[in-house]
């Protein structure tokens, strides 16, 4: 899977996804280490990426511009755990959820389950959870 890495997460992580056999990068390694979650959201879907982040602000401007791309995939109360772990989390869970971020999902991980919201987003469609392992 192609990921971008959103600049809150730890550049360590980039290599363990990679070891596990994606095709990541993180925002530092395309020069936008500053640059605007929107300006990030473009280059995600110029590049037919996924987008991992922890900002919550990226479903805002997907919701808001009624976008059906790029997918998302959101990690929320993952602050303790560290690189390996994070990246142990997803890449368990990825598969569970890869044919919603083909076809255009927020996938949020939280905690010990999963939200999707399909995209673009109807504030009417209920999210649906998951269990998520990990």
């Amino acid at each position: 899977m192609r990921l971008l890495l959103d600049q809150n997460l730890s550049p360590d992580l980039t290599p363990l996804l990679q070891d596990a056999g994606h095709d990541a990068v993180h925002v530092r390694d395309l020069g936008l280490s500053r640059a605007a979650d929107a300006e990030v959201l473009r280059a995600a879907a110029a590049e037919g990426r996924i987008l991992l982040s922890s900002d919550t602000d990226f479903g805002d401007i997907l919701a808001r511009e009624n976008l059906a791309s790029p997918s998302v995939l959101l990690l929320r109360r993952q602050g303790r755990r560290r690189a390996a772990a994070i990246a142990a989390l997803i890449i368990i869970n990825l598969d569970v959820v890869a044919d919603d971020l083909d076809g255009g999902a927020v996938v949020v991980f939280d905690g010990d389950r999963i939200r999707i919201r399909r995209l673009p987003m109807d504030p009417d469609q209920p999210s649906p959870d998951l269990a998520a392992e990990g």
